[in-house]
């Protein structure tokens, strides 16, 4: 049985214990938004993270009382845009458009960074990697490009958005699973390595569609294979590794994330967004529009597909040898 005291006592201790917590999670949250939010694009403008961001930015004015502004950080495979947002006042005023290196490039021993240091909100994208030439190249074919590397035993470029980049270990995987050796050309992104192809500087890239899908289609370009489980929409004609006979599937996925300690609240009103932009018309049809892949996921969906791929990419970067 309870007294009087007790219950008291028990009133001051949950009242000390809210006055304990993070203003935060009380005034901050109040009224949000009732500024701009910042979202983080760790690359440059014109690549596939950076397209994404700023449909998904448009479209949100539908849903969200305050404008959400892009802004590019690229560098260093993504750590210097994910780096700003991790380390961001927790308040939901700085989100970031994070993808893929963050669950590869801490294995590679150059970044202490890790999808562990941020709260996912959702989901958004998923874009398998592929290879790409220019249209007037002597390969007309995957096999075709595969024969002519192994024939150049190591000096066929192969460009890609930066050292430990998943367009970096793309093309790592399809060394391990064909045996030919590239010459890796690191850009700052997946935008100037594609340009740089175009200018006839490499021989090729391994990014996504989505990110050589107008030059594709303008006939500057040629898609050779599809790092996929199934032919995609915009490039029918263009098989997967699989149908040539390589079991390979790899690519990247983007998605929003907040700095740890970020109210609940906050986290919460985000990914309603979120989930109501993934929904709109408009999202989808200018993802397909732009050769990228939907892929919808929440916040705690979107953890544990990070948990999955951290640790294939840690199995595959120590498998290849390719930790700094």
């Amino acid at each position: 049985m309870r007294t009087r005291s007790s219950v008291l006592t028990r009133r001051h201790l949950l009242a000390a214990a809210a006055a304990a917590l993070p203003a935060s999670l009380f005034a901050q949250s109040a009224g949000y938004p009732n500024r701009p939010v910042d979202l983080i694009v760790p690359a440059g403008a014109g690549g596939g993270t950076d397209v994404l961001a700023r449909v998904f930015s448009d479209v949100a004015r539908k849903h969200f009382s305050q404008p959400i502004t892009v802004v590019n950080r690229p560098g260093a495979s993504g750590m210097i845009g994910h780096g700003e947002m991790i380390n961001a006042k927790p308040d939901g005023y700085k989100i970031a458009m994070i993808f893929a290196e963050i669950v590869i490039v801490p294995h590679l021993g150059l970044t202490k960074l890790s999808y562990e240091d941020f709260v996912p909100i959702a989901q958004l994208n998923h874009d398998p990697a592929a290879v790409t030439v220019k249209a007037d190249a002597p390969w007309k074919t995957i096999e075709e490009f595969i024969a002519a590397s192994k024939a150049k035993n190591g000096s066929m470029s192969m460009g890609n958005s930066g050292p430990g980049s998943i367009w970096h270990l793309a093309a790592a995987a399809i060394e391990d699973k064909t045996g030919v050796t590239f010459n890796h050309v690191a850009f700052g992104g997946a935008a100037p390595g594609v340009l740089a192809l175009l200018g006839g500087h490499i021989d090729a890239v391994a990014v996504s569609p989505g990110e050589v899908a107008t030059h594709v289609q303008s006939g500057k370009l040629r898609t050779l294979a599809v790092a996929a489980d199934k032919r995609l929409k915009g490039f029918d004609t263009v098989p997967t590794f699989k149908e040539r006979g390589l079991d390979l599937s790899i690519g990247t996925w983007r998605g929003l994330a907040a700095p740890k300690g970020t109210p609940p609240e906050v986290i919460a009103m985000l990914g309603t967004v979120a989930r109501k932009c993934a929904d709109e018309p408009a999202l989808k049809e200018g993802l397909e529009r732009l050769s990228m892949g939907w892929s919808y996921a929440d916040g705690e969906t979107f953890r544990a597909n990070m948990k999955r791929d951290n640790d294939y990419f840690k199995g595959l970067v120590g498998k290849l040898g390719l930790k700094a």
